[in-house]
């Protein structure tokens, strides 16, 4: 049983990405079918109002502190993530143990031609990597059991899910048991950073905790999204405050 730390009621797993990694794979060779979840600030607040997916983070069975938030708000309890895992690197992980065990990969959602454009780099760094198909995340009601059977009938182990926060997840908890023995995990952006569409931080900015303002100066557009940080510091404090008063 994963240790995990509470942030507003959301519970997120103390893990490595290697200990992520690692659990992943033992569910992919005991052939079970897992939902994987990257927690940040955005989606926390977004949990609390919003009750499925709240609820699809109490019942997944892996969510890692892919945020420098929920690091930060673990600290104000005086406890401390192992590090932080974000969903980019989780999913390069899970990519580079699939390509040296042939391991079956599906890319699902993005823009048109993110996903092909992403398995295209894929596989010139990676040679070897088993890619059994890839679908843009704009589909219609009449597709999506097509794209389900896809997925399934080609025995597809790890199925990466890029359709935004929350409807990727809802996608993978309507979903997951119709796919087959597969570890599904909502990846948000990472398809546009693995086609090259989208550059991430420097890594000191990473290491520093300062990837959301990298990403809000290469999109300002976000700034809406990110407004939810504010908050999030608010009802973290809020919530210590309410619990040292106990």
């Amino acid at each position: 049983m994963m240790s995990t730390i509470d942030v507003l009621s959301v519970p997120i797993c103390n893990v490595t990405r290697a200990e992520a990694c690692d659990f992943v794979y033992k569910c992919v060779d005991e052939g079970r079918a897992v939902s994987i979840a990257t927690a940040n600030a955005e989606m926390v607040m977004l949990a609390q109002k919003d009750r499925e997916l709240h609820q699809y983070l109490l019942q997944a069975d892996l969510v890692v502190p892919d945020g420098a938030g929920v690091l930060w708000a673990a600290e104000q309890q005086g406890r401390r993530f192992k590090e932080r895992v974000t969903g980019v690197d989780l999913a390069c992980s899970l990519l580079q143990e699939a390509a040296a065990r042939q391991t079956a990969v599906y890319l699902f959602g993005g823009a048109e031609g993110v996903a092909a454009k992403a398995a295209e780099n894929l596989q010139q760094q990676m040679g070897t990597l088993n890619i059994v198909g890839t679908h843009s995340g704009f589909f219609s009601a009449e597709e999506e059991p097509q794209i389900i059977e896809q997925i399934r009938s080609g025995g597809t182990q790890i199925l990466l899910v890029a359709l935004g926060v929350p409807k990727q997840e809802k996608w993978i908890r309507d979903h997951l048991y119709e796919l087959g023995p597969c570890a599904c995990m909502g990846v948000g952006g990472t398809l546009d950073v693995l086609s090259g569409n989208v550059c991430r931080a420097p890594k000191w900015m990473q290491e520093h905790r300062l990837e959301w303002l990298y990403r809000l100066l290469k999109e300002p557009t976000r700034l809406k999204r990110m407004m939810a940080l504010p908050k999030f510091v608010a009802a973290v404090k809020w919530g210590n405050r309410q619990n040292d008063l106990r």
